[in-house]
């Protein structure tokens, strides 16, 4: 209910000139409503973000098209595009802080800055795709306009709500005719600016299948006559479904019915009853009797959106893994050993020869499901790619998140999906955690093409079970779950998760605390957040508000320094703390697009320097 009472206290301040000149004028983006410096800004940030965020060659065009699309957006003169299409192709870094100052100090935005983020999603949204890069360069200029990323989360889940109701009004066929102006009004008070000024089509994609579909014939009354010539149009009913896939079913809607290769089981299960505009997928590594006996149990605190499934595959062979893995740590190995084994796996002197015989003895006990399930969660992750390639999970951003034999699929669906086309916008952040894979970089590269936002590698380097079942390889292997990923780029981020670890168990055992480690938000955290609220009063929540604003203020003043010094740093290196809590940008003020590896900060300042 707060999200919605803010979506429509942000809407009512918006100009009504439509409302008076009748149902075939429509808004205007609020982007326009911007004074020009305001507007050349705003396009020049967005484009110099998107160089710093996307500078591969592989993904000029989609920076060309979007920059272009969005010059035309915000109504600017042609002239402006060559000085925009620079910026997108990585000149002009330096100015980003300059940019945002012209910005935040445009009349329109002095009261709400909120306003650029809610123009920004429409534009994204306007033709029923939500790609994950646009959602990642929401989440960066939010971040660098000192915006909450809450606030972006309240926008796209009123925007689902207000589409939501309307939809269903509109199914109630007794009362259409006496209510026909009274919800064209609401809509156009409600909606985001600029969805239906491109033909109501994302109006149609959103709501796809959530309910009984419009008839075209009544659908002038509620999005204009634009719209409904879009409706009745063959590409304005092939968005119906777009962004929530093929009769609004998405992942629920898929289960393998036959056997695919080597794969026996593979179905996506809900961990939440929601709908959101980004998705988030969980993958368990393995099964065990008694309370993670389901592939649900370890991520029961998740809460990274209001969307979220879990992978349900393969049941047999992990709960054999699990149960080896069982007997083996609990019966077999006994605590001081266990303890001795770390401490060797840490001094980083294992060989075929350092392991106890007694534990080589039994070593059958887990190489064989082990190897079982190694093939097979790869089979499982390929399988994966094709079926987010195909979109069944309709046009919206998804994250990836498992653990163990689960980070293995993601690993091997995201290489997958490397090797294919049209395989960009699809993927938002992947966490692995645990992952048995190799850690060289090098087998890493191809899947910065698929990321959009961050790839974040969770490792305990004292997990001596993972550097057992590897210690037939050669000796020098690296493997990702024992030890950072050396890559340099702005997505890669490595978290040593050895003082929440102490073995490769625990990683399903402690997976709330691991949560809160890299970032992702728990149902914990939410209760936390609400019940802070709610003990401030009135007047606590005015003195908070303007604590925030002074120190905005101080941080710009620094920041102001720093360049006059010669020492600004390019668009996405503003000073922020890279602890774990900003890694997926939960908290106020996060940097979501600039977290990654210790090596990238440190060159990405020296650049600065330069």
């Amino acid at each position: 209910m707060a999200a919605e009472e803010k979506w429509k206290s942000l809407a009512s301040k918006q100009p009504r000139e439509a409302e008076g000149a009748g149902e075939q004028e429509l808004w205007v983006p609020l982007g326009r409503q911007l004074a020009e410096a305001g507007r050349f800004a705003y396009a020049a940030l967005c484009a110099i973000s998107l160089a710093w965020l996307f500078p591969e060659d592989e993904q000029s065009s989609f920076r060309t098209e979007f920059t272009e699309g969005f010059v035309k957006w915000l109504d600017l003169p042609e002239a402006v595009l060559p000085a925009m299409t620079a910026f997108a192709s990585g000149f002009g870094g330096e100015g980003t802080e300059t940019f945002v100052q012209i910005l935040l100090k445009d009349p329109t935005l002095k009261e709400n800055p909120v306003v650029i983020t809610q123009d920004l999603l429409s534009f994204c949204l306007r033709d029923g795709y939500y790609d994950a890069r646009a959602r990642v360069l929401i989440c960066h200029i939010t971040w660098l306009l000192r915006i909450p990323l809450e606030e972006l989360k309240a926008l796209e889940e009123s925007l689902l709500e207000n589409l939501r109701e309307q939809k269903e009004e509109e199914s109630e066929t007794a009362e259409v005719s006496r209510k026909k102006k009274e919800r064209s009004k609401k809509l156009k008070r409600c909606l985001l600016i600029g969805l239906a000024t491109v033909g109501g089509g994302t109006v149609i994609g959103l709501t796809g299948g959530l309910a009984a579909p419009l008839v075209a014939a009544g659908a002038a009354t509620i999005i204009g006559s634009a719209g409904a010539a879009a409706l009745g149009s063959t590409a304005g009913i092939a968005v119906m479904a777009s962004l929530f896939g093929a009769a609004g079913a998405g992942l629920t809607g898929y289960k393998m019915k036959k056997r695919v290769g080597a794969i026996e089981e593979f179905e996506f299960l809900p961990l939440t009853e929601g709908r959101q505009l980004h998705i988030t997928i969980a993958i368990t590594g393995w099964l065990c009797t008694g309370k993670y006996g389901s592939f649900t149990a370890p991520w029961s605190s998740m809460l990274h959106s209001s969307e979220q499934y879990c992978l349900a595959w393969e049941t047999k062979y992990l709960m054999e893994l699990g149960n080896a893995l069982d007997s083996l740590l609990n019966g077999f190995v006994s605590m001081m050993a266990q303890e001795a084994l770390k401490f060797t796996v840490l001094s980083g002197i294992v060989t075929a020869l350092t392991w106890p015989a007694s534990l080589l003895t039994v070593a059958s006990v887990i190489d064989n499901p082990w190897g079982v399930c190694l093939h097979r969660s790869a089979e499982v992750g390929k399988h994966l790619a094709h079926i987010l390639l195909s979109r069944q999970q309709g046009k919206r951003p998804v994250s990836l998140i498992g653990f163990s034999l689960g980070a293995r699929v993601i690993y091997f669906c995201l290489q997958e999906m490397a090797q294919e086309k049209d395989s960009q916008g699809i993927i938002e952040d992947v966490v692995l955690l645990g992952a048995p894979v190799e850690g060289e970089a090098k087998h890493w590269k191809a899947i910065r093409k698929v990321v959009s936002g961050r790839i974040i590698n969770g490792y305990c380097r004292g997990d001596w079970l993972l550097r057992f079942v590897y210690r037939t390889s050669s000796v020098q292997i690296n493997v990702a779950g024992l030890q950072p990923v050396d890559l340099d780029d702005r997505r890669m981020v490595n978290m040593d998760l050895s003082s929440v670890v102490n073995g490769h168990l625990d990683y399903m055992k402690q997976m709330d605390m691991i949560l809160k480690a890299v970032g992702i938000k728990t149902k914990e955290c939410q209760l936390e957040e609400k019940g802070s609220r709610s003990l401030l009063s009135p007047q606590a929540k005015k003195s908070e508000q303007a604590a925030g604003s002074e120190a905005r203020g101080e941080e710009d003043m620094a920041r102001e320094e720093d360049a006059a010094d010669g020492e600004a740093l390019p668009a996405g290196h503003t000073h922020c703390q890279h602890s774990s809590s900003h890694l997926l940008g939960e908290t106020n003020f996060p940097c979501p697009a600039s977290s990654h590896s210790r090596d990238s900060r440190e060159q990405a300042a020296g650049k600065g320097a330069d």
